[in-house]
């Protein structure tokens, strides 16, 4: 192999290094495949994901370290799914460890207080009574140690912790960043408006 040609598999093979760390450790892209999320994320959304502000996973460890914080009411954040960890989800936290989460009548209550929820969406006026299902009726339940709640946007659409439980903190990969690309497939053309996006 000439010294040229070693020269360029070097370089090939320290970006694809460089590359492979920056998706594992720093920033990760994520594209929202359903509508549980509307109307703060649309299906064709696609997003960095922010991976070392929650810390990190060395390689062979399930303990995170460099934990700059950890996820807060609010934060919208990607995890691996507790009934199948291969797939991930994305969704709002809505409770933290300590908080004691409830839902009456759609509306959501967290330590006592009404949740002030201006980016919800809800698009079935019908109530669901708990003995029913969880969606618009559950808790109060206690978020426990190294967990949080979480909750899509679109409230009466989202298969969230209302009905699986809570997410643990390791299991969580990442908060959402910005929307660097978005692809309306209904119309077959892309939403420039919504490129450059802050998700919040």
């Amino acid at each position: 192999m000439s010294k040229k040609i070693f020269e360029y598999v070097k370089s090939i093979g320290i970006a694809i290094l460089i590359a492979l760390f920056i998706r594992a450790y720093i920033v990760q892209a994520f594209k929202i495949p359903s509508g549980s999320m509307i109307p703060t994320l649309l299906i064709g959304d696609h997003l960095l994901v922010n991976k070392f502000i929650y810390g990190i996973n060395p390689p062979f460890s399930e303990k995170k370290i460099l934990i700059f914080e950890t996820p807060k009411r609010g934060d919208i954040i990607v995890f691996k799914y507790p009934e199948d960890p291969d797939r991930d989800f994305i969704k709002r936290v809505i409770g933290v460890e300590g908080d004691i989460v409830e839902g009456k009548n759609k509306k959501v209550y967290v330590n006592g207080e009404e949740l002030k929820e201006p980016y919800v969406r809800y698009s079935d006026s019908s109530i669901h009574p708990r003995e029913l299902d969880p969606r618009d009726n559950f808790g109060p339940i206690k978020v426990p140690q190294g967990k949080v709640f979480v909750m899509g946007d679109n409230r009466d659409h989202s298969y969230d912790s209302r009905f699986w439980g809570f997410v643990d903190l390791k299991d969580v990969k990442g908060k959402a960043l910005i929307i660097y690309w978005s692809w309306d497939s209904d119309s077959h053309k892309p939403r420039l408006g919504r490129i450059g996006k802050i998700i919040k």
